[in-house]
């Protein structure tokens, strides 16, 4: 078995974590939740949670990783005996999100594609993007040179993979996220009924908390909501954390780490938010807020950007460069949670286990394409929506695993456990650990309570909600 490695200090690590946090799920999701949950009211109960919940939940993982040295595979066995079937459940959420990953990966690459060479008036052709999707070849194409990417990232391993693609990646990414925020800031226009919009405006609405139409059962939903986008900004519960928590050096200072990601990942969602509602806002109105997901970035941004004229090209391009960086960065952190696991379980090199999940992800991630033409097939989800494969595929690892594992892993810290084994890895150098009390009631009563009802309410039991 190949020496683990680790990062080589904490900012290795902390850019490493970021960038998994910062993916699809904050760009496409978030905007979409503050639009529709108030606004403002989404985004403070938001940032409470992520200070309360989310980081209960990134100290837990990070500190098992550490403690372990394993992957998620194997790590909760090391903690419990008994809880390999967690670590089972933990590993299959990275195995099942790895190839639709990427296949989505592969669109965003295909979009950057189209700007780049200025074509990005195609784009806005309705049916255009259901078009391309449904091909027999091209998305297979894109897909394969998206997971091709990450792959060989991984390969190169912790050191020269992870960490120095991040020391890259992360300041890219950074700058033309602050880039495109700002221009969202300053755009204005006048549509055909003489109503003028400005970036401003949009800011406000994004912001400004509204408690319109909100009563106790609409703010629940609001907590909820917020609650279940943490699992994309903090990349918890898909063993990404253990992972990465397990190639932290012993005397690295796990307090400071923690509170920098948590930090950097709340700043950089609610920045997505700043890139994207003023500019819908201006150019669509309310109504073309109210996308989310593929047809948010495939659909009503490219008609935004053609709105804009021929600056919206230039936007385009750094817009899709801008996703495609935050894609890849967290595509490279869903494989190497498996490729560790396979790593620490059958005592394999990272090579091998890199190939072994690069195959398994090729072959999912091209029946995910097929998908669309040759296999298509909708299904109704028990939470309401109709889909198809890659829909099937993100309901059931993010709807069903992720809050199982979640609730596993507060359960087998908090009560099946001594949780002063886990306090203890986090203060091991002499560390303050000043919200030690905060972690020991969340994780014990309050992050299983709010999990289970997120649970059912996403496998459609809780309806009232």
């Amino acid at each position: 078995m190949e020496k683990r490695n680790t990062f080589s200090g904490s900012l290795g690590f902390i850019l490493a974590a970021a960038g998994s946090a910062v993916g699809l799920g904050n760009i496409w999701r978030f905007p979409y939740l503050a639009s529709r949950d108030g606004g403002g009211l989404f985004v403070v109960i938001y940032i409470i949670l992520a200070l309360t919940f989310g980081f209960s939940l990134l100290t837990a993982e990070v500190a098992i990783g550490r403690k372990t040295r394993q992957g998620p595979l194997t790590a909760y066995n090391r903690i419990k005996k008994g809880w390999k079937w967690l670590g089972v459940l933990g590993c299959l959420v990275p195995f099942i999100i790895m190839p639709y990953y990427c296949v989505i990966g592969g669109w965003v690459l295909k979009y950057f594609v189209v700007y780049i060479t200025g074509q990005g008036a195609l784009s806005t052709v309705d049916g255009y993007f259901s078009s391309f999707i449904s091909g027999n070849v091209e998305p297979i194409v894109y897909f394969l040179i998206f997971l091709v990417s990450a792959a060989f990232i991984i390969y190169k391993g912790v050191n020269k993979g992870i960490e120095s693609s991040s020391k890259i990646i992360m300041p890219v990414l950074i700058i033309l996220v602050l880039i495109i925020s700002v221009f969202s800031l300053t755009i204005k226009y006048t549509d055909d009924t003489g109503v003028t919009r400005t970036g401003i405006q949009g800011l406000y609405v994004y912001l400004i908390p509204s408690l319109k139409g909100i009563g106790i059962k609409e703010f629940f939903s609001v907590v909820l909501d917020a609650m279940g986008q943490l699992f994309y900004s903090l990349s918890v519960a898909m063993g990404i954390m253990i992972a990465y928590g397990s190639y932290v050096k012993s005397e690295a200072n796990l307090v400071k780490s923690i509170n920098r990601i948590e930090i950097f990942d709340t700043a950089v969602a609610i920045l997505a938010g700043v890139m994207i509602i003023p500019a819908v806002y201006v150019f669509m109105g309310a109504e073309g807020m109210k996308s989310s997901g593929p047809s948010l970035i495939f659909i009503s941004l490219p008609k935004t950007f053609a709105a804009m004229g021929f600056i919206g090209n230039i936007v385009g391009v750094l817009f899709f460069a801008m996703v495609f960086f935050a894609a890849l960065s967290s595509a490279m952190s869903v494989m190497e949670a498996v490729v560790s696991s396979l790593m620490d379980q059958f005592n394999i090199s990272r090579s091998k286990a890199t190939i072994i999940e690069f195959i398994c992800a090729l072959i999912g991630g091209i029946f995910v394409c097929l998908g669309y033409n040759k296999l298509y097939f909708e299904v109704k989800l028990p939470n309401g929506a109709v889909g198809q494969l890659l829909d099937v595929m993100d309901y059931v690892s993010n709807n069903f695993l992720m809050p199982i594992v979640a609730i596993g892993t507060c359960l087998l810290v908090g009560w099946f456990t001594k949780i002063s084994s886990i306090t203890n890895e986090i203060v091991k150098n002499g560390e303050i650990f000043k919200r030690q009390a905060l972690f020991n009631v969340m994780t014990r009563f309050v992050a299983p309570a709010l999990l289970f009802i997120l649970f059912l309410k996403a496998v459609g039991v809780l309806t009232v909600i």
